[in-house]
């Protein structure tokens, strides 16, 4: 038998196997973000992935570990896209101004931001872990460029760049918040520009 021929069934079962797994995970990153932890069951995930119940205990040992799956997930793209502005062209200030800008679905929230609000994730150290290093490396990397800003002239000499990238960091979290309270995103492009106005003076609404 061609060696080619026979590796294609395994191939293709382990691509699905994958696909499924994917799928799993996608549905419960929508799920965290909607419900919460608590709210997002097994059965709702399977439901969402159009999975068996047998597929979501072949790939995951059970919810816990889904979760962090999804979790993880969710972190590592938003800092990869936090990255991609504070890494490109123009001053720090611009910068950051094209980060806080930038796109977002504000009035579901903050798929990050909205996790510290569920007991059971911040109760659990595992659960927990990827929010907190998310954040930590958000005010390390905002604070890097905001130094870079002062260095170069652009901020004056009293700016504390870990202080205000902390504030940065808070404003965009408290922005979604009051966005939520009153189903307008008008309290959240409100502050953003009102710190935009604080770190660029020449800015004007």
């Amino acid at each position: 038998m061609n060696p080619d021929v026979a590796t294609k069934p395994a191939q293709a079962r382990a691509k699905a196997g994958a696909d499924t797994a994917d799928r799993l995970v996608e549905a419960t990153r929508e799920l965290l973000w909607e419900r919460g932890y608590t709210g997002t069951s097994p059965k709702a995930i399977q439901q969402r992935a159009g999975a068996g119940q047998g597929s979501m205990y072949h790939h995951f040992a059970g919810k816990p570990e889904l979760a962090l799956a999804a979790i993880t997930r969710t972190a590592e793209e938003l800092c990869a896209v936090a990255d991609g502005l504070l890494s490109g062209p123009g001053t720090a200030v611009e910068r950051v101004t094209a980060y806080l800008r930038r796109e977002r679905d504000v009035l579901r929230g903050c798929p990050v931001g909205r996790l510290t609000q569920d007991p059971e994730v911040m109760a659990d150290p595992v659960l927990r872990a990827p929010v907190e290093r998310t954040f930590d490396w958000l005010r390390g990397r905002l604070a890097e460029v905001l130094a870079e800003g002062r260095a170069n002239g652009e901020l004056p000499p009293s700016v504390d760049p870990s202080g205000t990238a902390a504030t940065v960091v808070a404003v965009l979290q408290g922005g979604y918040v009051l966005a939520r309270a009153v189903g307008d995103t008008g309290p959240f492009d409100q502050a953003v520009t009102g710190l935009i106005t604080l770190l660029d003076p020449s800015h004007r609404p």
